[in-house]
Parts: C-alpha cells; sequence; structure tokens
C-alpha cells in the first residue's frame, strides 16, 4: 500500500540521515544537522483504512527545501542554512551510493524534515527501489551547485564533466566561419531541453 511505501521511504532517508549527521556533526563549523523525522506504521483491523502513519507534529514555518523536479529554486532553500544543508544532504547521499540513489523534497521546519522521496535509478539500489522517478537524479546532476557544506563534507563536485564540455564547444565555433548560428542555436537547445524536463511529471 502506499502507506507502507511512505514510510519505508521516510525511514530508509531517515537511516541516511543519521549517517549524515554521524559524519557532518565532529566537522569544526558545521553545526546542526537536518534529521528527518521518524514516521510509525500503525495497524488499525478494526477500522475502514487498516494503516496510517503517526508522526511527530512539527510546529513553525513549513519550507520544502528540495523540490522534487528541481526546477524550482526558492531563496529560502538555496540562501538558508538548512536549505543549503538539506543540499550537502542530497549531494553526500548521490555521492555516497555512486549517482544511484537521491533523497528528494526535503521539506520541514528548520532542521526537521518529513514526508521526504527517494529517486532510484530503474533497477533499485541494494534491493530498494525509490517513489520518484529517476529523472530527478539527472535533474539534480546537472542543477546542483555546491556551497560551503559540500566543500566542508569534500564532496565532488557534479559540474567539472559539465564545464569541460562547454568549454570545449566554445573554442570549437570560434574556429567555425559562421560562430554566429553556432551561438544562437546552443541556448535554443537548451531551452527544448528545460521545457522537456517541466512536462515530465
Amino acid at each position: 500500500s502506499v502507506v507502507i511505501q511512505e514510510c519505508y521511504v521516510q525511514n530508509t532517508a531517515r537511516e541516511y540521515a543519521k549517517l549524515y549527521a554521524a559524519e557532518a556533526e565532529p566537522l569544526e563549523g558545521f553545526g546542526e544537522v537536518p534529521e528527518i523525522i521518524p514516521i510509525f506504521l500503525i495497524h488499525r483491523p478494526a477500522n475502514n483504512i487498516p494503516y496510517a502513519t503517526v508522526e511527530e507534529e512539527l510546529v513553525g514555518e513549513f519550507v520544502k527545501y528540495s523540490v522534487k523536479d528541481g526546477k524550482e529554486v526558492n531563496f529560502l532553500r538555496r540562501d538558508s542554512e538548512a536549505g543549503q544543508k538539506c543540499c550537502t544532504f542530497q549531494h553526500w547521499v548521490y555521492e555516497k551510493t555512486n549517482g544511484n540513489l537521491l533523497v528528494t523534497d526535503l521539506q520541514g521546519v528548520g532542521m526537521k524534515l518529513t514526508d521526504v522521496g527517494i529517486a532510484t535509478l530503474a533497477k533499485g539500489y541494494k534491493g530498494f527501489k525509490g517513489n520518484c522517478s529517476f529523472s530527478f537524479i539527472e535533474q539534480f546532476r546537472a542543477l546542483h551547485q555546491c556551497n560551503e557544506y559540500c566543500e566542508m563534507l569534500g564532496l565532488k563536485s557534479l559540474r567539472t564533466t559539465h564545464q569541460k564540455q562547454r568549454k570545449a564547444t566554445s573554442t570549437k565555433s570560434k574556429n567555425l566561419p559562421n560562430s554566429s548560428t553556432v551561438k544562437k542555436m546552443v541556448p535554443k537547445k537548451a531551452r527544448e531541453h528545460r521545457d522537456f524536463i517541466s512536462s515530465e511529471h
């Protein structure tokens, strides 16, 4: 059932968050680490809906720090400490699982997160299959910008390969006689790619 899947996903993400905390907390200057609150499954045999979930109530401003499809960059996420540490958590999990798994949809109050999602590659990861499209992993790779917390953890930048390719294409276009047409084509391709991402759900 969806409820059981939801429990399984959140508690799997919680285990990764605990490992992340164990690695990040001892680092000088890292400070508080986001935690994913536990979600408990209760069975109510007499009820019409036999399974329900129970979790701690979060009081305060509820913020979406990472959006499922990566299109939206909200300022609370980009500029807040919790938002940056959530993005670093995503990068850390991505690196730890060799790009096979990504915790998405990080949201909550301050450093306490709930209702998260997990994207895995189609085949899953170590017998676990996520509840989000694997295209989120590709989008994360393309859109993630490392911050100081990524640097503190020594995470490898995901941008280097893209930059190398970009430099190579820009030098090639200079050698071509009609470089203006080449330049015009590049943003058009980028636009089409963006439309493709936004239309995919």
